[in-house]
């Protein structure tokens, strides 16, 4: 029977594996660049988790293993009379959210920690770090709660119990405290190196706001849908949004020239591109930020309405903006034909910049031309229809048409059309056959994907990659960017970022998704094994397929199996669309790895009905649940080796 304290280090040992370091690493270099140039870090808890905030900041006004400056760190809990006389004068509630408005100014760092996720003086704090423009981050237990929604960014354990999230953010603390140690030590000169090559993006900008709700019923007072349960979602939009994923890539430092209004619009836009790490040169003088606001439900869009469009006043354009656009490696323009490209000095600005880096230029019908020396202009095929007037047909033949025509009418030096879900094309001469790039299959919203289209190439562009190259690259990033939602994917990490299954599974999870798993040999890919795992992967939002090794195919099947060794088997199974990820286990039997994984739903194949499979045990002791699913008859890998083998004997 197992001891309860060896039940406590299992469960501890089951967390561990899933906690997001990659996350944690990042935070550690963000406050190192922040706290020595004068930055505070403001930190704070309830109980457990107050030792554990006032832990962190001993480190840091102290030191944790190497000798250097002392940083700024605030625990909030730790002065008794402020907690005291705020919670006799104002209520407990706001204990932390006053001492966060006395303290905290823009551009700090709020760290709150809380196992559960909802205490009411915790969640005050995060709002109010969020109105002051202080990134809010936080470490607390499995997600979804209410703190991790109201943070900019979450570290969320996935374990049942306190104090098995209580240890793993010790070890968080610590993990942080080593990686920004770490960054401190690199000499200056080096870590300026790896900030890597400026990209400036150009362009108007908007506020996008999305209202998500639920409908489950129609109006009575006529036939439309009513939407309930309402949350909104800021990000930037047009140029904002691509600046926002630019600075996603990793290597690279961003400059957003644009115009911004002087209301509240504008001042959230500033914050949201403040805290994505997006360097912004304001031109504007006077006038309104526009905003979008799309209200959307089930992953569709019900209705959009947009402000009234009156114009922005630019004022002349910076030293600064021409002292970023000379040093930088590539420039991206996003018009959204709101005005900025019409700016004259710009315009010359930009035409200089062309000379000597790669520009693309993201076109707008009611924007104006690219400048001379453009090296890529990436319209969308409806934008086509409206630049050049040739209607149909809305083909493969009528966009390399278009593209045809825009290349002898703009001074740019080659021009690819995105043509939404079926990829893009690529003209470069008009006497040569163009480039076709077919996209992948990809469901999903699409708002941005030109944004991520054009930042991408520019980056390749700008990396000295061919213009054949970026626009693969470019087509394949977009079509990424839709697979993993669109817009909602800027609040979850980059797959590039994501180094193995299990951390996906995690990142997942703690996103609210379903992890499914299947396991299996997998030796001979079949359309039996296709079968399966296409059903397997519409049970939830990521599936992990667990194989055996070489060495457990040949402990269970004989010394003649596998036919196919373990990383083509996996090479396969990761190239099928349904598949998200594949686990190697060394084991005769998958427990290890299901204890690892912990998936949320465990698929089996029909053959298996009527059984309790071994590992539903396993499965269910975390609440997992197995299911099986049709199997389709006639496929065997078995029974085909067989056939091949005789078939191989009669010849």
């Amino acid at each position: 029977m197992m001891t309860s304290g060896r039940a406590h280090v299992q469960a501890l040992a089951a967390a561990l594996p899933l906690l997001d370091t990659d996350r944690l690493q990042s935070w550690g270099r963000v406050l190192a660049d922040r706290l020595p140039a004068g930055g505070r870090l403001l930190v704070a808890g309830n109980g457990g988790s107050a030792a554990e905030a006032q832990h962190l900041t001993s480190e840091l006004v102290g030191r944790f293993r190497t000798e250097r400056a002392p940083l700024s760190a605030i625990a909030l809990h730790a002065d008794s009379s402020s907690v005291t006389a705020i919670a006799n004068d104002y209520g407990a509630q706001e204990v932390f959210a006053r001492q966060v408005s006395a303290h905290g100014r823009p551009g700090d760092v709020l760290l709150l920690l809380s196992a559960s996720g909802s205490s009411p003086n915790v969640l005050a704090a995060a709002r109010t770090g969020r109105e002051r423009a202080l990134d809010v981050w936080a470490l607390t237990g499995p997600a979804p709660n209410p703190l991790a929604e109201a943070s900019d960014q979450a570290v969320c354990v996935d374990a049942e119990q306190v104090a098995t999230i209580q240890e793993c953010h010790l070890v968080a603390v610590h993990v942080l405290c080593a990686a920004l140690d770490t960054s401190l030590a690199t000499p200056s000169e080096e870590r300026e190196a790896e900030g890597g090559r400026r990209l400036v993006v150009v362009g108007d900008v908007l506020l996008d706001r999305d209202i998500l709700g639920t409908v489950d019923r129609l109006s009575p007072e006529a036939p439309v849908p009513v939407v309930s349960d309402t949350h909104a979602v800021d990000r930037p939009g047009g140029a904002g949004l691509a600046a926002v994923l630019a600075a996603r890539e990793p290597g690279w430092r961003i400059t957003l020239v644009s115009g911004i209004g002087q209301d509240a619009p504008g001042r959230r836009v500033r914050e949201l591109l403040y805290q994505a790490g997006v360097e912004v040169i304001d031109l504007a003088t006077d006038g309104p930020t526009p905003v979008k606001t799309r209200v959307r439900t089930a992953d569709s869009t019900l209705l959009r309405y947009d402000t009234a469009q009156a114009p922005l006043r630019l004022g002349p354009l910076p030293d600064e903006a021409r002292s970023r656009l000379a040093e930088a490696a590539a420039v991206v323009v996003c018009d959204y034909g709101r005005g900025i490209t019409a700016h004259d000095e710009l315009r010359r600005a930009l035409t200089d910049a062309a000379r000597h880096r790669p520009l693309v230029w993201d076109p707008h019908p009611k924007g104006t031309a690219p400048v001379p020396g453009t090296a890529l202009a990436v319209p969308n095929a409806d934008e086509t229809l409206a630049l050049t007037g040739i209607a149909e047909p809305r083909d493969l033949a009528g966009d390399t048409a278009r593209a045809t025509r825009l290349l002898a009418e703009w001074p740019v030096k080659q021009v690819a059309i995105t043509r939404g879900r079926v990829g893009a094309v690529l003209v470069a001469d008009p006497n040569a056959h163009p480039l076709v790039i077919p996209a992948r299959p990809a469901a999903g919203d699409s708002c941005g994907a030109g944004d991520q289209f054009a930042v991408t190439a520019a980056v390749m562009l700008g990396a000295g990659r061919l213009p054949s190259h970026a626009a693969a690259a470019a087509v394949e990033a977009a079509t990424g960017y839709v697979h993993a939602g669109g817009p909602a994917s800027l609040h979850a990490p980059r797959a590039a970022e994501i180094s193995g299954p299990l951390e996906l599974a995690a990142r997942v999870r703690a996103r609210g998704g379903k992890v499914v798993g299947a396991g299996g040999c997998f030796d001979l890919l079949h359309a039996g094994h296709l079968a399966l795992l296409a059903q397997a992967r519409r049970l939830g939002d990521v599936l992990v397929v667990c194989i055996n090794s070489d060495a457990s195919v040949r402990r269970l099947k004989g010394t003649d199996r596998p036919v196919v060794g373990e990383r083509e088997r996996a090479a396969l199974l990761e190239a099928l669309e349904c598949v998200d990820g594949v686990l190697v286990f060394d084991e005769d039997t998958p427990e290890r790895a299901l204890s690892e994984l912990r998936p949320d739903i465990w698929v089996k194949g029909g053959d298996y009905g009527g059984q309790r499979i071994p590992e539903a045990d396993l499965i269910e002791s975390w609440g997992g649940k197995v299911v099986i699913v049709p199997y389709l008859d006639g496929h065997s890998t078995t029974s085909r080796i067989s056939r091949l083998a005789q078939a191989t004997g009669a010849r």
